[in-house]
């Protein structure tokens, strides 16, 4: 399929540059996939389509203060670094910005410490190593990053995480999350709803457009994930009763249709994700998703075609942008029913 019938026009006034006050009075529009018809709402009123016994799966994973400014030796020209993922010891996997400012065996010094750009990779990323703990370094200097797209300086970073989010490991935040008070978590499980949570190390991957032609010749970028066999077992009990399965953003779809197609079950088990749904694919366990609205090309815009149908989704970002929904991570909603 060409990647022109995933592309879709967003003026810059429906890019959301801010949270709402309160996380739960984000707009949702409800799409029916099966018959196409939207329905607009509050996501307070979440609860309307939930029922007791479905189980609904969150992503726990935290974004971690991944984004370090430093300069470089010599030159003292200023660098950004974008932790992705650790390799071994003190060598990391980041994103360089600018890249081309740098070499190997560069010294970039972020405070007291520094790194060396051992290679260079494609895309703005190198293989770098730190010359001290990294853990110590991101805790002192690290920042939570916000999108690019996103121009506002003075937002709360605390507004970037869900309110359930655990450990850290994550360069992007799960946003179908963040739209979940713990009133209303609290309000979901005490009317019957099992909320199961699964872990996805995000990375910035996930938001890079599709450069090819033809969005089958896409290569997926890998993502490390877990599941505790106690989360495994609430989800697998509740599917077999005739449950639904509701996931909380694309993250969790990854999770929970990896190991359907590894295991053709639900089970206990951490590991690495290249998984790449498009049309086509046959989902194995989802029955609903929650999920944001996603950046044009992009393989989340075409995972969701692959659940609802394209033509469904982007008639639902058309009517999203007449009824002035925002899109992308401080954004309004949808549920895919």
């Amino acid at each position: 399929m060409r990647i022109e019938l995933f592309d879709y026009k967003l003026p810059q006034k429906f890019i959301a540059q801010r949270p709402l006050p309160k996380r739960d009075n984000s707009k949702l529009l409800v799409l029916d996939k099966k018959t196409g018809s939207i329905k607009h709402d509050i996501f307070y009123n979440i609860l309307n389509y939930l029922k007791k016994g479905d189980v609904l799966v969150v992503n726990e994973s935290k974004v971690s203060k991944c984004r370090l400014i430093g300069v470089k030796e010599k030159t003292g020209a200023k660098i950004e670094c974008f932790v992705l993922n650790k390799v071994e010891n003190n060598d990391y996997l980041v994103l360089l910005k600018p890249a081309k400012r740098l070499k190997s065996a560069d010294k970039v010094y972020i405070g007291e410490y520094y790194f060396t750009v051992r290679s260079k990779l494609d895309y703005g990323k190198a293989l770098v190593e730190f010359n001290g703990p990294a853990e110590i370094i991101f805790k002192k200097h690290g920042i939570i990053p916000l999108p690019p797209y996103i121009k506002s300086k003075d937002i709360d970073r605390s507004r970037y995480q869900t309110v359930y989010a655990k450990g850290d490991g994550s360069s992007a935040a799960p946003t179908a999350g963040l739209h979940f008070s713990t009133k209303l978590m609290e309000k979901i499980d005490n009317m019957g709803v099992i909320i199961a949570k699964v872990g996805l190390e995000v990375g910035l991957d996930t938001f890079r457009p599709i450069s090819l032609a033809e969005i089958e010749e896409h290569k997926m970028h890998s993502e490390n994930y877990y599941i505790k066999d106690t989360e495994a077992e609430k989800i697998a009990r509740s599917k077999s009763m005739g449950n639904r399965v509701i996931a909380v953003g694309t993250t969790v779809v990854r999770v929970l249709e990896t190991l359907m197609s590894k295991y053709g079950e639900i089970r206990g088990y951490s590991g690495a994700t290249d998984i790449y749904i498009y049309p086509g694919y046959d989902f194995k366990i989802v029955d609903c998703m929650i999920t944001n609205f996603h950046l044009p090309r992009s393989t989340l815009l075409v995972m969701v075609s692959a659940f609802a149908g394209r033509e469904k989704i982007l008639n639902a970002y058309q009517q999203a942008k007449k009824n002035d929904y925002h899109f992308y991570s401080f954004g309004d909603c949808m549920l895919i029913k």
